[in-house]
């Protein structure tokens, strides 16, 4: 009766590691067991890099988002004055401001004025929101300072008007020329309004990161923008920006409870909540699609213990009948695939988390060897393509990449097992 041996002993990894090394005379074993090799690393880094470059753009575009605009904007429905006219906006800005910023976690609450103008330089014109606000609301805004396309000096926005750099663009003005806004709710007369129009010095061209806002987006210091809109003593609104942005929700209701009764929220995920649920459903399918060419790969593992078990026959039966049990020679064909799974994941791994660490240098090479325009802003929200390694999904490929690897082997090791010794060696 054979005697049992303990479970992955040292004679089993050394009889897989000796099948591994198969002579020249067996070299089609080898060159299977290097294809094996080779598919799960590229496979494994495949599914590490395009992760890790889906994370990067929804880390961007996230950033984007809440570099540029506020976390949650609090207006107001309005209310009906005597004649009848809806009057929107708060009229008393300085207590709600100091209360809002009295709720737990807000960090910031700018007053604003907003409105739409057309602009123009005298020969070229374009649409333009333009948003009213203090100078040191606005040097608060993150993207205001730290674009590194910005234009002019920050310290002198209350004297003119900051343009975005996709507006200065299109009109094709620079820091110290003058653009003249023109307002159709301009100035009141027993006729109407008529059209306001009022010059400005450009001051400022900043460069947010989001083609979107560039290309639309102006600031005036609030003063002039309550003159310009015919909103003396009145906001239209409050941008909030809080501590905690992907926990928005949690804020909402002492939000509206310190504005008072009239008081209405819009956070940053109302209005890009959208494209978050867009980006999370094509990782979730990305990776669903690369764990197929995970399988894929490890299915190369098949083929070769496949030809390694027909090789291997007469070895198989000779250490059955020295006494080797169906487990151990189980164990050992299963090592033989393991190894090839393990050390391909260890690669594809290494591969996958050098590409992501070094893939701005990467691509910028492959952009210019293209001749640029591999990335094109206009198209997409934001400018730069960049990646974030994130251990979880690292994690994820190697626990996908092994299971598989894993799984793939048990059926030859199993066929390797049950072979029948006496059938092994009748010809031999």
């Amino acid at each position: 009766m054979a005697s049992r041996t303990t479970p992955f002993s040292g004679f089993e990894f050394m009889i897989a590691w000796r099948y591994l090394r198969a002579r020249r005379a067996e070299g089609g074993v080898s060159v299977m067991t290097w294809i094996s090799l080779i598919g799960i690393t590229l496979a494994v880094f495949a599914l590490i890099a395009t992760m890790a470059v889906r994370a990067g753009f929804r880390a961007e575009f996230v950033s984007t988002i809440l570099g540029a605009n506020a976390h949650v904007t609090v207006y107001s429905s309005g209310e009906t004055d005597a004649d009848g006219n809806v009057l929107r906006g708060f009229p008393e800005s300085e207590p709600i401001r100091e209360a809002l910023l009295a709720v737990p976690g807000v960090t910031h609450a700018a007053p604003v004025v907003r409105g739409q103008v057309m602009i123009t330089d005298g020969t070229y014109n374009g649409g333009a929101e333009v948003f009213g606000i203090s100078p040191a609301d606005f040097a608060a805004i993150p993207a205001m300072h730290e674009g590194g396309d910005d234009q002019g000096d920050i310290a002198r926005m209350p004297e003119g008007v900051a343009l975005g750099s996709g507006i200065a663009r299109d009109l094709g003005v620079v820091v110290g020329d003058r653009v003249r806004l023109i307002s159709p709710n301009g100035v009141k007369s027993p006729m109407g309004n008529s059209p306001r129009v009022n010059a400005y010095e450009v001051v400022y061209i900043f460069s947010t990161g989001s083609p979107d806002i560039d290309r639309t987006r102006a600031y005036l210091p609030l003063p002039e923008a309550q003159a310009f809109f015919n909103a003396e003593g009145r906001v239209d609104e409050f941008q909030v920006t809080v501590a905690t942005p992907e926990e928005i929700e949690t804020y909402t209701p002492e939000l509206l409870q310190a504005a008072g009764p009239l008081a209405l929220v819009w956070t940053w995920k109302d209005s890009s909540g959208a494209f978050l649920r867009a980006l999370t459903v094509e990782d979730n399918m990305m990776f669903i699609l690369m764990s197929i060419l995970v399988l894929i790969a490890s299915m190369n593992i098949i083929s070769g213990l496949v030809m390694l078990v027909k090789n291997k026959g007469r070895d198989i039966g000779i250490l059955r009948t020295m006494g080797l049990t169906e487990g151990s020679v189980l164990r050992v064909f299963f090592l033989c695939g393991a190894f090839t799974g393990v050390a391909g994941t260890v690669l594809g791994v290494a591969l996958g988390c050098l590409f992501s660490l070094y893939f701005t240098p990467i691509f910028d090479f492959i952009n210019w060897a293209a001749g640029g325009g591999v990335w094109d802003p206009t198209v997409r929200p934001i400018y730069h393509l960049s990646a974030k390694l994130q251990a979880g999904d690292v994690l994820s490929a190697v626990v996908l990449s092994l299971v598989l690897s894993f799984v793939v082997t048990l059926l030859p090791a199993r066929r390797a097992a049950r072979m029948n010794p006496v059938e092994a060696l009748r010809y031999e």
